[in-house]
């Protein structure tokens, strides 16, 4: 989905950036440092009341410290900014993301509730394409392939289906007790009769 995409290579950019801050503070107090050492701080005088470089400090160090200590914090000024957008767009996404998962949770939802059976399954061969594909006796079908309630009319439609879709798997939706199960069955000749080694009748309107 372009969503998730999005989604991860925004994230993948905040992550970036965190680990740029995180470089940027440790540099930081590595400066910070330096200043201590020296007893200043960002603003002290580093000359004497005469007008010259104090004995105990080392001015040039300081100055280039200070230097490096304005340009880094201005950098990391603009680097939270740039995260905090950065999260915001992460937000947004993940909103995004989550209202299309719940669009997605509805439909399928709606899809399946319009879904009704139309065949029960009362005999799967050992061996066959319908075993290893899953199908078991007292099965609801309520998809093969194409076919579904509406446009079912006899099992004719069914044996033609599987007769086109030879060695090609064919996605089914079976209802098992309360559950919806998705299976991919591939008829194919076997040691049995047919291509898919099952049996099927049509249901009556009163059991479904």
């Amino acid at each position: 989905m372009v969503i998730d995409m999005e989604l991860q290579e925004a994230k993948d950019a905040v992550f970036e950036l965190m680990k740029k801050k995180d470089e940027i503070e440790s540099n930081l107090r590595a400066l910070k440092e330096i200043l201590d050492n020296n007893h200043v701080g960002m603003s002290e005088s580093l000359v004497d009341s005469e007008g010259y470089p104090k004995q105990d400090i080392d001015v040039y160090q300081v100055r280039r410290t200070r230097h490096d200590i304005i340009c880094l914090t201005n950098d990391h000024k603009a680097l939270m900014t740039k995260i905090e957008e950065g999260l915001h767009k992460v937000h947004a996404l993940t909103k995004a993301n989550d209202v299309q998962q719940a669009i997605n949770d509805v439909t399928n939802s709606q899809e399946t509730e319009m879904l009704e059976p139309f065949l029960r399954v009362n005999l799967v061969s050992p061996g066959s394409p319908a075993e290893n594909a899953g199908l078991q006796v007292e099965d609801f079908i309520l998809e093969f392939g194409s076919i579904r309630y509406r446009n079912f009319k006899t099992l004719t439609d069914i044996k033609r289906l599987a007769e086109n879709s030879r060695y090609k798997a064919i996605n089914m939706k079976i209802k098992r007790k309360s559950e919806i199960i998705v299976l991919s069955l591939t008829p194919r000749p076997w040691a049995g009769e047919g291509l898919l080694g099952c049996n099927v009748i049509p249901l009556e309107a009163v059991e479904r």
